[in-house]
């Protein structure tokens, strides 16, 4: 069974996952921060696939890019990094990026590797809908890859429904129509959003990312979906913390205040 659909039986509410930038700070952390957050009983992982031009990310997660690149990061050194551990990291990790990288691999070949890495999904932003269901579905569907939509507090009620369709695993739900980065708190308007969503009754768990990085956003979160996820906050930690272990532990801290 695909770990994400495993995770989402399992576990029913308050679901944690967390993004980090490969090949940031360092070219080769890849496997210390998944190893340090599986350790500390985070339940999912997203990694970034690092890209010049990131538009939905904020400057936390743009910087962290940009510096991954700087690096040598690449997406086929990435499946290096994710096939030398795959078998000691046992909860469910999706890989993050833009389609231009992922075609220039080829998406079957991207497929065929995140088979081999024991990659689980992929989310890509700027993926079309009806590209997604013409193209990329049936091929991803084959090596069972879970390919994660978004929707916005913008996206119709006829677009959700359509992804709450056709697309398993769970769907991500943006927070606001902004870009990545920290909130102190989410007003009533995301709140009356996250209440129109639940009103719904779709199908799929859904998981609130964008703007989660404390007691207030966390638990906001958390009593409107089936979990969290977390990015900007973590990559700050990755910066400003000795080591990743040290970073969840922040992280995790953060969450309580």
């Amino acid at each position: 069974m695909n770990r994400i659909t495993n995770l989402f039986n399992t576990k029913k509410g308050g679901i944690l996952s967390v993004f980090f930038t490969a090949g940031y700070p360092g070219l080769n952390n890849t496997a210390a921060t998944l190893q340090a957050l599986q350790n500390k009983g985070i339940d999912m992982v997203e990694v970034g696939i690092p890209f010049s031009d990131p538009m939905a990310d904020g400057p936390v997660i743009q910087e962290a890019a940009t510096q991954a690149l700087r690096n040598g990061m690449t997406l086929r050194l990435l499946f290096q990094q994710l096939k030398e551990i795959h078998h000691d990291i046992h909860i469910p990790v999706i890989l993050m990026g833009y389609l231009n990288p992922i075609m220039q691999y080829g998406f079957e070949a991207f497929c065929q590797s995140c088979a081999d890495a024991g990659v689980s999904g992929v989310i890509i932003p700027d993926l079309p809908y009806a590209d997604y269901m013409e193209d990329y579905k049936p091929i991803a569907d084959r090596y069972d890859l879970k390919v994660i939509m978004l929707i916005t507090p913008e996206t119709s009620e006829e677009r959700i429904r359509l992804i709450d369709a056709h697309t398993s695993g769970f769907i991500y739900m943006v927070s606001s129509a902004a870009v990545t980065g920290a909130q102190k708190d989410f007003d009533e308007k995301k709140q009356a959003y996250f209440r129109r969503i639940n009103a719904m009754g779709l199908h799929n768990p859904r998981l609130i990312g964008f703007g989660i990085s404390n007691k207030a956003t966390y638990e906001a979160a958390v009593a409107n979906s089936s979990g969290t996820i977390i990015g900007s906050k973590f990559v700050q930690l990755l910066k400003s913390e000795a080591t990743p272990a040290e970073a969840v532990d922040k992280l995790l801290e953060a969450l309580k205040q």
